[in-house]
């Protein structure tokens, strides 16, 4: 550190250390970014991003993307009795009735399915399909009990055909068809959450919104024992593809988790927080151990505290709500004493000059000093928890965030992966709004 008497003595002298001072500055200012780089660098090979890049499969991004927003309707043949079936995204409770199925596709002794723009895949008599593509030719597949034959035609195997003894695939814009020994199966796309309304089995499946208004406001009711309005709502309400009522349920449960742990935190750490703050603690032996218990209860993860929960309580909200409870009361500990710290004598001195006792001090001269602060710090944890109870919730069992992680591991309808996302987006925004709405009812008065 350049002493005084570095400037004190003669111009030579306070040249040299002028110049090591400036020397000192030149190193910091390119020594503290060559380190930042030296840091990245390292980053660089340690965690293999040039392999990482090799890896990476934006094909499959981008399928995974868009069946968020798309439905896929499979039309399947059992290989083993000649049965056929269509069903939305392969589910029995999206499946037409038998022998029905959309206008595309033609069922009977042989099925034909137009996948569009001449692209034709024929269910044969015999167990065989062809699949009739414009520009390439016709592919055939019989399937048997020693694996698939597969007559594709003269010339190079395109990239989008996969054959082999056992499986047969074709990937083609229109659609897909896949063959094994036991199953012919077609699939074709089409945008939007289909079934989201009304399921196959609702009277109002395939109605437009004109035909809908119209049930609903003077046409003759379809079942004479419940108004159309009220067959619309349990229609949609309790859609079985869906299951409006069952998500509503875990949204609820999601918004109370993060509630009651939150404001069970505050309260905890409330009366702590005074013998946690210097100017309030009965001793500094307390003090000193009240803080060290915030800081444990801080420093483990709030997703360490729900996995030891979770074993000691089993699975559940509640358990979801006491790991949010645990976290967050060495975080709100914490920062309520620091703000009882800040806290103005003079309005403490105030209320005890009325005779007021100990605890009419703190409710009168310290809450009101620092309730804008506590209620700022309440509601923005409760905004952020709403958010973490999402994945506490997939790992106590409860809430949205445990339907989410279903049907993420189902790797079948991502379409119903993005209904719970925009339900998790919404309600995030919703308590944003609300807390915010709250500050300034709360805090400044509005």
């Amino acid at each position: 550190m350049t002493s005084v008497a570095d400037f004190a003595d003669t111009p030579e002298r306070r040249r040299a250390a002028a110049d090591r001072l400036f020397a000192r500055k030149r190193i910091v200012a390119f020594g503290i970014p060559a380190l930042v780089l030296i840091y990245l660098a390292y980053i660089f090979v340690a965690f293999d991003v040039p392999g990482l890049a090799e890896r990476a499969r934006m094909d499959n991004a981008l399928i995974l993307m868009s069946d968020s927003v798309r439905h896929k309707v499979h039309v399947t043949r059992d290989n083993r009795n000649g049965a056929v079936s269509v069903a939305i995204e392969g589910e029995r409770k999206g499946t037409w009735p038998a022998g029905q199925g959309p206008d595309w596709v033609s069922l009977g002794e042989t099925t034909v399915i137009d996948l569009g723009r001449g692209h034709l895949v024929t269910y044969l008599p015999d167990g065989s399909v062809t699949f009739a593509i414009p520009d390439y030719g016709t592919i055939r597949a019989v399937p048997g009990a020693e694996g698939i034959t597969v007559d594709l035609p003269p010339g190079d195997v395109p990239a989008w055909i996969s054959a082999s003894d056992t499986r047969l695939g074709v990937t083609t814009p229109e659609g897909r068809l896949t063959v094994t020994r036991n199953r012919t199966e077609v699939f074709r796309y089409f945008w939007g959450w289909e079934l989201f309304f009304f399921t196959l089995d609702s009277p109002f499946h395939g109605k437009g919104p004109g035909e809908l208004l119209g049930l609903a406001l003077w046409q003759e009711r379809l079942d004479p024992a419940v108004s159309n309005v009220g067959a619309m709502w349990r229609g949609f309400w309790y859609n079985s593809m869906w299951r409006h009522a069952d998500v509503a349920w875990a949204m609820g449960e999601t918004v109370l988790m993060a509630f009651l742990g939150t404001f069970g935190a505050a309260l905890v750490a409330l009366p702590l927080a005074f013998v946690a703050a210097g100017n309030f603690a009965p001793s500094r032996w307390l003090r000193f151990l009240v803080r060290r218990l915030f800081d444990f209860v801080r420093g483990v993860d709030g997703l360490i505290w729900t996995i030891v929960l979770a074993r000691a309580f089993g699975p559940g909200p509640m358990t979801g709500a006491l790991a949010i409870l645990v976290t967050d009361s060495g975080t709100f500990g914490k920062l309520f004493s620091e703000a009882l710290e800040n806290v103005d004598d003079k309005q403490i001195e105030g209320v005890r000059s009325t005779g007021a006792r100990p605890v009419q001090r703190y409710r009168f001269g310290v809450i009101p000093q620092i309730a804008p602060v506590l209620l700022s710090q309440v509601l923005y944890l409760l905004e952020s928890n709403s958010r973490s109870a999402t994945v506490i919730g997939a790992i106590v069992g409860g809430g949205i965030g445990l339907m989410l992680t279903q049907a993420i591991q189902t790797q079948k309808d991502w379409e119903e992966v993005a209904y719970y996302i925009v339900l998790i987006v919404l309600m995030v925004v919703l308590m944003d709004w609300l807390s915010g709405w709250l500050r300034r009812k709360l805090i400044r008065g509005d």
